[in-house]
């Protein structure tokens, strides 16, 4: 299916406000087989046809590979960057370089607490004494939040990453959060990323080149040996492999 095809299609599905949970369902119950072997470009083109407003990127500012494909398709499309109050400066950085550079409108969310009330409400270093409850209020429930007003969000989601998400479909149900969960490039390669990023010069986080594969949290993040798995430095020692917002 082309991506003219896949926008002519799409245009008769455009819809100003939100949509019910059962309309989004069969959204996702009509394309997700349709176009699970579509390009990248192809299916960012059909959920901006499709969602219009109501539809953003999310990105961690490990590389800009989504953000780039998304401008191409949809200039000015919202790209929703989720700052923990415990990024590396190098991603703030990368942030930053993607709002100068690209053609989005890049929204920072915090959460509700600074990281001085948390440490205050539950104890410092929160990240230590309870991970999961960190993610849960630094990360999960902020982005929950951020997405109300979207009925289909874009994650850079890739089958590759981890066992964990091999069954990541390009175009699935959120149930938690009751949205469209569109992954477009979900089936590339480690290569297929890579051979993006040089051939159209996408920034990557300067971290990605120092040994951090995977970039979190800087507490909960460490650098990875040659040969280890890409991931293991997240939350290395505490049997964690996710933070909640992709389970």
């Amino acid at each position: 299916m082309s991506a003219s095809t896949a926008t002519a299609r799409a245009n008769r599905a455009i819809h100003t406000g939100g949509r019910s949970p059962e309309e989004l369902r069969e959204i996702v119950s009509h394309w997700g087989a349709e176009l699970e072997l579509a390009p990248a470009e192809t299916i960012i083109e059909w959920a901006a046809a499709t969602f219009g407003e109501r539809f953003c990127i999310t990105s961690s500012m490990g590389d800009a590979v989504l953000a780039h494909l998304a401008a191409k398709v949809v200039p000015g499309v919202d790209v929703v960057f989720l700052d923990t109050g415990y990024h590396f400066v190098e991603t703030i950085g990368t942030r930053d370089a993607v709002a100068a550079t690209l053609d989005v409108n890049l929204i920072t969310i915090t959460p509700v607490q600074s990281v001085a009330e948390q440490d205050a409400a539950y104890g410092q270093d929160l990240y230590r004494t309870d991970p999961d409850l960190c993610c849960r209020l630094r990360k999960v429930q902020p982005l929950q939040d951020s997405l109300a007003g979207y009925d289909a969000w874009a994650t850079g989601l890739r089958r590759a990453e981890t066992h964990n998400r091999v069954i990541a479909p390009v175009v699935g149900w959120d149930a938690k959060k009751g949205k469209v969960k569109v992954s477009p490039i979900a089936r590339w390669s480690d290569e297929q990323v890579e051979q993006y990023i040089v051939e159209n010069g996408v920034l990557v986080n300067p971290l990605v080149y120092d040994g951090y594969p995977s970039i979190g949290c800087e507490p909960c993040t460490r650098r990875v040996a040659p040969g280890e798995d890409p991931r293991s430095g997240r939350w290395a020692g505490t049997g964690k492999t996710e933070c909640g917002i992709h389970t």
